[in-house]
């Protein structure tokens, strides 16, 4: 089965300073050499710190920004050959949820006329079924099909945050990209959005892309995972796999700082000790080395390359074989202390009448003067 999207080699670099005649004197190397696929119906998460290149792939892939160098497939097509009637034809199939709901919506425009403008746009729908659209979008999405007459403005972030899921549905995408959509949103809320994004998978087959610096809400949504560091990736693997028994240096450290609710869980914590190296002049050799405890003088003369084993799990680490095996990084007994389970089990028993899997409707908001 080919995958739906194929990124091979991808490069970005911006212009970050020039000289008096305007020629380029300095580049962040955004992105270097990036290269992954992403199969119909799955979730690739892409994770690291903030500043590594996460979300400028994500706009790559889309060509919302042009890449350097590298190649990027849709279904077998190379979108860098595709003309401006072809792109908007792809946009189709492939959306965008952004980090701030707020940001992301036109506060000028109600509801409907944001769910509307992309039916609109393609020819989807015609005018006289619009409206029965969305409804069917905001009730997909768990709002109230009443909401459409209101602006941004008048929603949680929560709701917003759905709204802008009902846009991205609105062309029934095969591909969305997930850049941090609730990086924004209380930890409350989080569960609810996730467990949406989840349901709308498993109903419409959807392909995600979601990109996240947060490890926990990774672990529950991504069927495999990309780290990335300074533009480039350094450990992919299937989601259990690489939470089970991460490779390199670097995944092992951010797994070592996920939270955990039970303080008295033994864990291996990994602090990293010295300065997060510049994407203006990234270091030689492994762009890591600055900050690995396992450093050796190869790593810093050269690269290593992102090799796989016969399982899927590839790693860019000249000392892979030799490292210790993982101890304790992700708790094994971390699930939440007695207090906190008789408390989540309460929530649980109260919300479980009104759920129906993941997908909660909102209720309606009073009216005005009411």
């Amino acid at each position: 089965m080919s995958a739906l999207l194929e990124v091979q080699g991808l490069v970005k670099h911006f212009v970050a300073g020039r000289s008096v005649f305007g020629w380029p004197t300095a580049h962040v190397k955004a992105v270097d050499g990036v290269s992954f696929t992403v199969e119909a119906g799955r979730t690739l998460a892409l994770v690291g710190e903030s500043g590594c290149g996460k979300s400028t792939v994500s706009r790559l892939v889309l060509r919302l920004i042009e890449p350097d160098a590298g190649i990027v497939r849709f279904e077998g097509r190379d979108l860098g050959t595709l003309n401006a009637n072809e792109l908007r034809a792809f946009r189709r199939d492939a959306q965008i949820i952004f980090q701030d709901p707020y940001a992301s919506l036109n506060p000028r425009m109600t509801v409907s006329q944001i769910l509307t403008e992309p039916l609109a746009l393609h020819g989807l729908v015609p005018p006289a079924r619009r409206r029965e659209r969305v409804d069917e979008l905001l009730r997909l999405v768990g709002l109230e099909p009443r909401f459409a007459r209101r602006y941004p403005h008048e929603f949680s972030g929560g709701q917003r945050q759905r709204i802008a899921i009902a846009r991205a549905l609105a062309v029934e995408p095969k591909l969305i990209i997930c850049d941090e959509p609730v990086s924004a949103l209380d930890v409350s809320i989080r569960s609810q959005i996730l467990n949406l994004l989840r349901d709308l998978q498993d109903r419409l087959k959807l392909a995600y892309i979601f990109v996240s610096h947060d490890l926990a809400v990774v672990k529950h949504i991504a069927d495999r995972v990309a780290v990335m560091n300074l533009g480039t990736i350094v450990e992919t693997a299937d989601a259990e796999q690489l939470f089970a028994a991460p490779r390199h240096p670097y995944s092992r450290a951010l797994l070592s700082a996920i939270p955990v609710p039970k303080p008295r869980a033994k864990r291996s914590r990994i602090v990293l000790e010295g300065e997060l190296p510049s994407a203006l002049n990234p270091p030689s050799g492994c762009r890591f080395h600055t900050r690995c405890p396992y450093t050796i003088a190869r790593c810093r003369s050269e690269e290593p390359q992102l090799l796989a084993d016969g399982a899927g799990h590839a790693t860019a680490c000249h000392r892979t074989a030799e490292l210790p095996l993982p101890d304790s990084i992700v708790p094994t007994d971390g699930g939440f202390s007695p207090a906190l389970e008789k408390l989540v089990a309460a929530f649980g028993s109260v919300a479980e009448g009104a759920r129906s899997a993941g997908v909660d409707t909102v209720k309606p908001m009073p009216e005005a003067g009411a």
